[in-house]
């Protein structure tokens, strides 16, 4: 059976449901993030991108497996994809969250991303509010590296928002 290679809004609905009756602190981030600050779809996803707090991430796996996810990549700490073929992909990024505001997360070389408070908001998307990474915080998500097509889109989007 081919794999769901596309997240729709649906989708994301649906999640961000889950992660809400959770209860755990989360912020959309990705492309999905993007198109949450634009407030509408500006192009197609293949996966879902959610930070959360770190200190949930066995109870997150254990809901997320009750809802037909599989663990497809363990990258831990640092990052976990999962796919439902309900749902499509997900991937999920463990953020410790400190007490000021500020949060880090792992890196593939054992050392931390600092993230500063600003970079965490939320935006309404659907009538509904979301939390997401702050226009602010996607601006700096979106540099340091080589930018693919879906990348120099996102920065066009967010170009045209903060103009």
């Amino acid at each position: 059976m081919d794999k769901k290679e596309t997240a729709t809004k649906e989708d994301l609905m649906a999640v961000v449901s889950l992660f809400e009756n959770m209860g755990i602190l989360y912020w959309v981030d990705g492309g999905w993030g993007v198109d949450l600050l634009a407030g509408k779809q500006t192009r197609d996803h293949r996966d879902i991108d959610i930070n959360f707090d770190a200190q949930y991430t066995e109870m997150l796996l254990d809901i997320l497996s009750k809802h037909g996810y599989k663990v497809e990549t363990d990258w831990k700490p640092v990052r976990i994809e999962l796919y439902s073929d309900e749902y499509g992909y997900l991937d999920i990024h463990p953020f410790v969250l400190n007490d000021d505001g500020t949060s880090k997360q792992a890196d593939l070389e054992g050392g931390w991303y600092e993230f500063e408070k600003d970079y965490f908001g939320s935006a309404v998307f659907e009538g509904r509010t979301i939390p997401c990474i702050s226009l602010k915080g996607q601006k700096i998500f979106h540099s340091g590296y080589e930018l693919r097509d879906k990348d120099k889109h996102d920065l066009s989007v967010l170009e045209s928002i903060s103009e």
